[in-house]
């Protein structure tokens, strides 16, 4: 298999040391793939850590703009750890796995049309990227939430999985019970899976 990359996006007024423990679990697996685990381009405007837009005030009506101003850094950011690991031109070779405010930025890039990926893993996020979506239809996602989140509910996931399947993206949800605004052993077990699939696909 050719080299790829997997791509850490950590929650909001967290680091990319917070994700960076999963490439470790998937590199037996993933023998070809290089991991990135960046901080989010702004300092968090709350506290400690870093964020990829303020929270700060942010509500269902604000949130799409948000997101859309938080575009050019993202895409900046990607486009250079893409550059270093010799994959500038190479989207299909590179997945991204994101965690809450990480999984919304992950999930905007495919659902605007901006980066065509081998894959998408969001854990505990949800889908606000502003109208209209233009997705890229061949990166698939796979959706993984606990149904006992507290901060983002469980329902956003499946609605974007329907949202997305609907605009012809093949999109997987997995709501695991009794799990909360976090990553259980099985959600990485499955991500592994996904991700070791989405790269084989790529390079047939």
């Amino acid at each position: 298999m050719k080299q790829s990359l997997v791509i850490f996006l950590h929650g909001v007024g967290s680091n990319g040391d917070d994700l960076a423990p999963l490439g470790d679990v998937w590199r037996q697996s993933l023998p070809e793939t290089r991991f990135a685990a960046p901080n989010a381009p702004m300092p968090f405007d709350m506290g400690p850590g870093y964020q990829w837009f303020s929270v700060n005030g942010v509500t269902q009506d604000n949130r799409a703009q948000r997101i859309a101003a938080a575009r050019a850094a993202f895409d900046q950011q990607v486009a250079r750890l893409m550059a270093e690991q010799g994959m500038a031109d190479h989207p299909e070779r590179v997945v991204l796995a994101g965690f809450s405010q990480g999984s919304i930025m992950a999930l905007d890039a495919v659902a605007s049309g901006r980066w065509p990926f081998a894959g998408v893993v969001a854990f505990s996020g949800r889908l606000s990227s502003p109208m209209p979506l233009i997705p890229a239809v061949g990166t698939p996602v796979l959706l993984i939430h606990g149904a006992d989140d507290q901060v983002i509910p469980s329902w956003e996931t499946e609605r974007a999985g329907v949202t997305l399947q609907e605009l012809g993206v093949t999109a997987t949800t997995v709501i695991l019970p009794h799990l909360g605004h976090g990553i259980s052993g099985e959600g990485v077990a499955l991500a592994g899976r996904f991700i070791s699939r989405a790269l084989s696909a790529k390079a047939e």
